[in-house]
C-alpha cells in the first residue's frame, strides 16, 4: 500500500473536454481546481489519485452517454463518481481521467407498492430511498453504516451490506434490474420487474459489485418489504475481552438464531465514543456485543431472552434487553458513534475483511496479535453476525515510521483473515486499496475471466480502469 499520490493539473484543456463543454447543458461540465479536487477520490485512505481534466455533473442518461461516446472515441479513461462516501479507492481519478458524477441524479421514479418495487436514479441517497418508500408502508433493509449520505448507484457498484444484513442480505439481494450505459455509449436495460424471471444471462448481477469497471448505472429497479411485521426488540453487553464477545458470536450462530443485527464494537471504539460523549464505561469493559431480533409478539421475546442468556454463558456482564425504538437506539447509541468518534483521535484506515462465523473469536485475538506486534492502534468494529469486521487503524498521516507499521498491519490483517478461509473485502469493494490481497485470493485462471468479460464489455478500457480486480500474470492458463 503507498501514500496518495496527487499530480499537477493540466493547464491545457483537452479536445473531449472542449467537446463536452459545447454538447452538454451549461454547468454540467467543471474544470475549477476546487471542484477538481473534491472529486479526485472518495473517503478512502491512503489510495493513489490524480486530478480529473474534468468533472462531469450527469443530470440525465443522455448526459451520461455524451460523455461515455465521447470518452469512448478519444480513449478517455471515466471514473464513474456516486457520493464519494466509498472507502476502498473505487472512485479515484487516474491521470487524464473525466470523473463522471451521477449525484445530481436524485429522482424518484416510480414506486410499485403491489409489486414491491420502486425505481430509482442512481443518485438517490439510501436513507431517501428508505424513508419515502416508508410512506408507502415498504421498507428498503440494505442499510450501510453510510445510508445517510451514499447513493444506491454507489451501493450498487459494491454490492453494499450494512447492520441488517446478517439477516435480510445485501444489496444484490434487492436489486430486480437497472439501466446501464455502457462504455461505447449504449443504453441496456436490465433485469426485470417480476417476482421471478431466469432470461438470458443474470447480468443485472453481474454489475452488482463490479465497481464501475463494466457500466454505468444510471437508475436501478430495487425489491422492497413490507414495513409492517417487525418488531425490534434489542439485547447489549460488556465483555472482558474481544475473544469472548467472538465466542458469543460463536454462541448464537450455533444455537440457530438469526439476528436482525449483530454488531460488536472494542474498547478503543468505546472509550473514543464515552470521551466524547461524556459517559461513563465501565472499567472491565474491553468489548460490547450489541444484538436485534425482531420477529414480533412472544417468538421475538423468546429469543431476546435466549441471546441474553448466551451472552451471559459467554461472559457478558450487564446484560441490557430493550423493547421499544427510543431504548433500541439508545443501546445502539455507541455503533452509531464509533466511527466518527475514532476520527477524533486521528486519520482513520477502515479494513473490511470478512471470515467465517465461527473463526470470529480467533480473527480478532489475531488482529489483535498485528496491533501489538506492529506498534499500531487498530480498533475494532465489525457486523459479527456475518463474521464482516471492520479494524479501523489509526494513525498520524504525517508520521512515516507509523505509516509503515499501519501499512504492515494492514496486509497483514489481509493475510491472516484470508488463511482463515476469509476474503479481503465483505461490503467496501476491492478499489484499490484491496487488490494486493485480491491477487492472492483470485487464481490467475479467476483473474483472466475477470479480464475476458471486462474485455468483452469494455474494449479500450476506459471504464474505470485498474480498479476491482488486479489483471491476470501473463502466464495465466
Amino acid at each position: 500500500m503507498n501514500e496518495p499520490r496527487t499530480e499537477e493539473r493540466a493547464t491545457a484543456a483537452h479536445p473531449v473536454v472542449d467537446q463536452l463543454v459545447e454538447q452538454l447543458p451549461e454547468g454540467a461540465v467543471a474544470t475549477d481546481a476546487e471542484t477538481l479536487a473534491r472529486c479526485s477520490r472518495d473517503a478512502a485512505t491512503w489510495a493513489d489519485f490524480a486530478e480529473p481534466l474534468a468533472v462531469v455533473f450527469a443530470r440525465s442518461i443522455d448526459d451520461v452517454v455524451a460523455v461515455m461516446r465521447a470518452a469512448s472515441a478519444h480513449e478517455i479513461p471515466v471514473i464513474p463518481r456516486g457520493a464519494g462516501t466509498g472507502l476502498s479507492g473505487g472512485a479515484n481519478a487516474v491521470t487524464g481521467s473525466i470523473v463522471l458524477s451521477l449525484e445530481r441524479m436524485r429522482t424518484i421514479i416510480d414506486v410499485d407498492a403491489e409489486e414491491r418495487y420502486a425505481v430509482v436514479e442512481a443518485g438517490v441517497l439510501n436513507d431517501e430511498l428508505r424513508r419515502y418508500v416508508a410512506s408507502f408502508g415498504l421498507w428498503y433493509p440494505p442499510d450501510p453504516a453510510s445510508a445517510e449520505i451514499s447513493s444506491i448507484g454507489g451501493n450498487v457498484a459494491t454490492n453494499a451490506g450494512g447492520i441488517c444484513c446478517v439477516k435480510y442480505g445485501v444489496t444484490r439481494d434487492y436489486v430486480l434490474g437497472m439501466t446501464v450505459v455502457t462504455a461505447s455509449g449504449e443504453v441496456a436495460h436490465l433485469g426485470r420487474t417480476t417476482a421471478k424471471g431466469v432470461t438470458g444471462y443474470d447480468l443485472t448481477a453481474l454489475m452488482v459489485g463490479s465497481e464501475g469497471t463494466l457500466g454505468v448505472i444510471v437508475d436501478v429497479t430495487v425489491r422492497l418489504r413490507p414495513l409492517a411485521g417487525r418488531q425490534e426488540r434489542a439485547v447489549v453487553g460488556y465483555f472482558a475481552s474481544l475473544e469472548d464477545a467472538g465466542h458469543a458470536v460463536a454462541a448464537v450462530t450455533a444455537d440457530g438464531i438469526v439476528p436482525s443485527a449483530l454488531e460488536l464494537i472494542d474498547r478503543t471504539c468505546l472509550q473514543a465514543v464515552a470521551e466524547w460523549q461524556g459517559w461513563d464505561l465501565p472499567d472491565d469493559a474491553r468489548a460490547l456485543l450489541l444484538a436485534t431480533v425482531d420477529e414480533v409478539g412472544e417468538v421475538g421475546e423468546v429469543l431476546a431472552e435466549r441471546l441474553a442468556d448466551l451472552m451471559v454463558s459467554a461472559g457478558g456482564a450487564q446484560v441490557e434487553r430493550a423493547a421499544t425504538p427510543a431504548e433500541v437506539a439508545r443501546l445502539f447509541a455507541a455503533r452509531r458513534l464509533a466511527y466518527s468518534a475514532l476520527e477524533r483521535v486521528g486519520p482513520v484506515l477502515t479494513e473490511d475483511v470478512c471470515v467465517p462465523r465461527r473463526a470470529v473469536p480467533e480473527a480478532l485475538a489475531r488482529i489483535e496479535t498485528i496491533a501489538a506486534e506492529t506498534d499500531t492502534l487498530i480498533a475494532n468494529i465489525a457486523h459479527a453476525g456475518d463474521g464482516n469486521l471492520h479494524p479501523l487503524i489509526v494513525v498520524d498521516d504525517q508520521d512515516e515510521e507509523a505509516m509503515a507499521r499501519a501499512a504492515t498491519a494492514f496486509a497483514r490483517i489481509v493475510e491472516e483473515c484470508r488463511a482463515l478461509g476469509g476474503t479481503v473485502t465483505g461490503e467496501h469493494g476491492v478499489g484499490l486499496l484491496k487488490l494486493p490481497g485480491a491477487m492472492g485470493e483470485l487464481s490467475p485462471v479467476v483473474r483472466s475471466m475477470h479480464q475476458a468479460v471486462k474485455d468483452a464489455l469494455d474494449p479500450r478500457g476506459v471504464l474505470n480502469p485498474g480498479k476491482a480486480f488486479p489483471p491476470p500474470r501473463p502466464d495465466a492458463s
